[in-house]
């Protein structure tokens, strides 16, 4: 895992409206070399506002944003961008290789040998043999791998991914994980938008949770599935230390020792992101 460098997406208040509708309250984020974020949040939340403004495709109403030191929506900001959409269609009658040389062509990032990096893309996202296949005749995981080979055309700095796994299965969600992690290693600062949490605690360097327009909660993954409370299980049974910390184990087993008890087992407790999703946005989809 890369260690981050400076942020090369940078977000600071931003602001969006829909007429009468908040979509972002104020966002602040960011991104750096080398890092994957996972942006997590309820349907509603903003995460598709927010990866839409970060590359131009919706401008904000206020707050900053920037790419490499550029604005957000920029010719020299869309040319550092990869981006792919949750929702996207491809010509039915165009080819694998024809959809990719299209966005060569429509990409602000020049490419040296076109043809080699279309079969590299295809390489990378497991559709080698699948060059002169039409998007028609592909499956939805098919069609989904070749958008993610699209967002790579011309080696980006940064990718912007909404929903990139949501018509995987889970041997095709493997595939996309070892794709970003190898553009990971590659010094690429990926975005990653998505609702499956299992995905993120894979990947994710860093997580940003929004709900309602505002970050609600952000860190790595350890930080925020830190360990809270213990079972300790003793000579005298099983005991429930729900208030305890990681950092504060060591001391309880010792003073259980001193106070003569025989320990057999301690049990830290640690949440999973699915906890602490439930615990601040709740389940918003049953509640509609």
């Amino acid at each position: 895992m890369s260690t981050p460098t400076e942020p090369i997406l940078a977000a600071r208040g931003l602001t969006k409206s829909y007429r009468t509708t908040v979509a972002l309250r104020g966002v602040d984020i960011h991104v750096s070399a080398g890092e994957v974020v996972g942006l997590l949040g309820p349907n509603g939340a903003g995460k598709s506002t927010l990866t839409k403004l970060l590359c131009g495709l919706v401008r904000g109403d206020g707050g900053t944003a920037t790419i490499a030191g550029a604005a957000a929506g920029s010719t020299p900001a869309r040319g550092k961008v990869g981006y792919l959409a949750e929702l996207f269609r491809f010509p039915g009658w165009a080819t694998a290789a024809e959809v990719l040389a299209t966005h060569q062509r429509l990409g602000h990032r020049p490419v040296t040998d076109p043809a080699a990096e279309r079969a590299a893309l295809l390489a990378e996202v497991g559709l080698s043999n699948a060059a002169a296949t039409r998007v028609e005749a592909m499956s939805k995981g098919m069609q989904q791998r070749l958008g993610l080979a699209q967002a790579l055309v011309g080696a980006p700095e940064v990718l912007l991914l909404d929903e990139p796994t949501s018509a995987l299965d889970p041997a095709g969600r493997h595939t996309v994980r070892e794709v970003l992690a190898r553009a990971r290693d590659r010094g690429t600062a990926v975005l990653l938008n998505t609702h499956l949490l299992g995905e993120v605690e894979l990947l994710a360097d860093r997580v940003v949770l929004i709900d309602a327009g505002r970050v609600v909660a952000q860190g790595t993954v350890a930080e925020l599935t830190a360990v809270h409370g213990v079972t300790v299980e003793t000579d005298q049974g099983r005991v429930e230390h729900p208030d305890i910390s990681r950092d504060e184990i060591p001391g309880l087993v010792k003073r259980l020792v001193r106070e003569g008890r025989s320990v057999y087992s301690v049990e830290p407790h640690r949440s999973t992101l699915e906890d602490l999703y439930l615990e601040l946005v709740g389940d918003r989809e049953t509640q509609r």
